[in-house]
């Protein structure tokens, strides 16, 4: 089979096609044929060597690429009663030490990795479900607000921001949410109650003059930092999304830092709102397997609304 691997760290260039034996699905995994993989940030810093750097993983011969699965269950290894061949499902790859990741024709996941896709959904629109919309609901339990509570979400358009901006409004939170200027129809259609354009100066100054006092909590997806800790109320809770970004809690402020893993039930939940219509998933574009070093440097460029997909 085809999947895509990095030898040597560096540039798009380093994301190499390659033919290799096809996985074999253990005890507790289920292999999928993969329909489509997503392209996250996470993934050009695996390739880049950055997060081996920062000793997140060690250093490999052959390093596999991709979090994001969409496709269909081709076999199951001893012990899995949940997955049948033929089921279609979403899963998250969370592990970094591989030799295999999504970018794959076939890609082998812990049971307890996948759920059901989403109904209705086509599979390039379901691979941008599971990284990011696990990693918005994660961020939303470490802050562990009350029905009510107002929550900041910086870059509320990107995708993990529509996302947690979408969850927070579903969970009954009040939401103000930083984006670009022409973005503010987007996040309000996401149920922002309050838009911070990103031109803004003073962040917090601009938050406060909403929500006097400052909101109980923020879900920081722009890894703004200390800019946007100070809009959050003494004693409230911030949630940082990479490591390094997280701001010293002054006043008393919770700081957690969102290490995303997967989880089969939140995320058979995520798809059953997706398949309802109450997530939006979106795409920014789709390219095959073979481009995925396109990919990577369009990625690279930024101003991305929505994920690149990649089809085996």
């Amino acid at each position: 089979m085809r999947a895509v691997v990095v030898r040597d760290f560096g540039g798009p260039e380093a994301l190499e096609l390659v033919e290799v034996e096809r996985p074999v699905a253990g005890a507790g995994q289920v292999r999928v044929r993969v329909e489509a993989a997503g392209v996250n940030p996470v993934d050009a810093l695996t390739r880049s060597g950055e997060l081996a750097a920062a000793g997140l993983m060690g250093r490999r011969e052959v390093t596999g690429i991709g979090w994001d699965v969409a496709g269909v269950v081709d076999a199951v290894g001893p012990g899995v009663a949940q997955f049948a061949p033929g089921q279609r499902v979403v899963g998250l790859r969370d592990l970094l030490d591989v030799d295999l990741g999504a970018y794959a024709q076939f890609a082998v996941l812990d049971a307890q990795a996948l759920a059901p896709a989403p109904a209705g959904v086509d599979p390039v629109h379901a691979a941008t479900l599971p990284l990011n919309a696990l990693t918005a609901v994660q961020a939303l339990d470490l802050l562990e607000l009350p029905e009510g509570a107002t929550v900041l979400v910086t870059g509320a358009a990107g995708a993990v921001g529509g996302f947690a901006v979408q969850l927070a409004a579903l969970r009954g939170l009040r939401v103000v949410a930083l984006a670009a200027e022409e973005d503010e129809e987007l996040v309000r259609s996401f149920g922002a109650r309050w838009f911070v354009p990103r031109s803004a100066g003073d962040v917090a100054a601009a938050v406060r003059e909403l929500v006097p006092g400052g909101v109980g909590g923020a879900v920081d997806a722009a890894r703004l930092g200390v800019a946007a800790l100070g809009a959050v109320r003494g004693r409230g809770a911030f949630a940082a999304l990479a490591g390094g970004s997280e701001p010293v809690g002054l006043r008393g402020i919770r700081v957690v830092n969102v290490w995303v893993g997967a989880d089969g039930p939140a995320l058979a939940r995520l798809s059953a709102l997706a398949a309802d219509g109450r997530l939006t998933l979106r795409v920014a574009g789709t390219l095959p397997l073979r481009e995925a070093a396109r990919a990577h440097e369009r990625l690279a460029r930024g101003g991305l609304r929505g994920r690149l997909v990649l089809v085996p």
